[in-house]
């Protein structure tokens, strides 16, 4: 995705305020109503070292401890901020398991990856649409009776469901949130989804639903969890891609994510430890499980 589109598709999701943050920051006579029709000049904005210490705890407290902006636009500057960061690193931590992390010389990949607009704006849309959760009910017949099952955009297992009871022509859609929640979860709450998101009778059940043959199923079910969520999410990814009924810009993306899935994880996971849950502030997520 482009520089011009990407600041288009950002410009489509901050609110009126969030620009006249952004023009504040420019300290020249940049207007917020004039960068919704100047992409590359909301770009430069979004880029500004600024930004971020705007949006993390000076002025009006929101939830986060951020000022009065949208989630996106904190969250556009949360992956921003990530990427100066990384431009200087050349370790980041990896979680191991609880409060136990070991240092992976991996920064550079993890910079390339950030170095696309378009993945840059992927992850700030994908934290932002997971601040409200949805939840519902469908109908499926099995055994030849109908029946009631629920599902939670942060239940992988019960969202796979769906594939079952949607037409061929919404399944894209929740191949590619299904996707979206893999990422989420490994990247935002990694300890959860590696010691309580994937017993085995689940994750057979995704295996399952990926369409995955029996002997794959069975070498991978006997993988380490946070291996095994890469596999998925990144298999849920291309198969949204793959049966999208139009190639787009955004599809692109989506196998551009698919195809470097970790590290698109792990940048989460750096965002996560250094930005997401300052101490004393209202969680931005609903914790999964709960």
């Amino acid at each position: 995705m482009d520089r011009l589109l990407a600041g288009r598709e950002y410009a489509g999701h901050l609110t009126d305020a969030d620009l006249e943050l952004l023009a504040s920051v420019s300290g020249g006579p940049v207007t917020g109503p004039s960068l919704r029709g100047d992409p590359e000049a909301l770009l430069r904005l979004l880029e500004h070292p600024d930004l971020f210490r705007v949006v993390s705890g000076l002025g009006d407290a929101a939830p986060g401890g951020a000022t009065a902006a949208s989630p996106f636009l904190v969250f556009a500057a949360f992956v921003q901020r990530a990427a100066a960061e990384l431009a200087s690193m050349d370790h980041v931590p990896e979680r191991t398991g609880p409060r136990q992390r070991v240092p992976l010389f991996d920064a550079p990949a993890l910079r390339d990856f950030l170095g696309e607009p378009g993945r840059r704006l992927f992850l700030a849309e994908l934290l932002a649409s997971f601040t409200r959760v949805a939840s519902g009910r469908y109908r499926t017949r099995t055994g030849g009776r109908i029946r009631t099952r629920r599902f939670s955009e942060l239940d992988p297992v019960r969202l796979a469901g769906l594939l079952d009871a949607v037409p061929q022509a919404e399944r894209p859609g929740v191949y590619r949130r299904l996707g979206d929640v893999t990422l989420f979860l490994t990247g935002v709450f990694p300890d959860y989804a590696t010691a309580h998101a994937l017993g085995p009778v689940d994750a057979a059940r995704l295996l399952r639903a990926a369409g995955l043959p029996a002997s794959q199923r069975e070498r991978l079910a006997s993988t380490p969890a946070i291996e095994l969520w890469e596999h998925l999410g990144a298999r849920w990814y291309r198969t949204a891609r793959d049966l999208a009924p139009a190639a787009t810009a955004r599809m692109t993306v989506v196998g551009e994510v698919a195809d470097r899935f970790r590290q698109a994880r792990r940048v989460l996971n750096h965002v996560t430890d250094r930005y997401l849950f300052p101490p004393g502030a209202t969680p931005w997520f609903p914790l999964p499980g709960s």
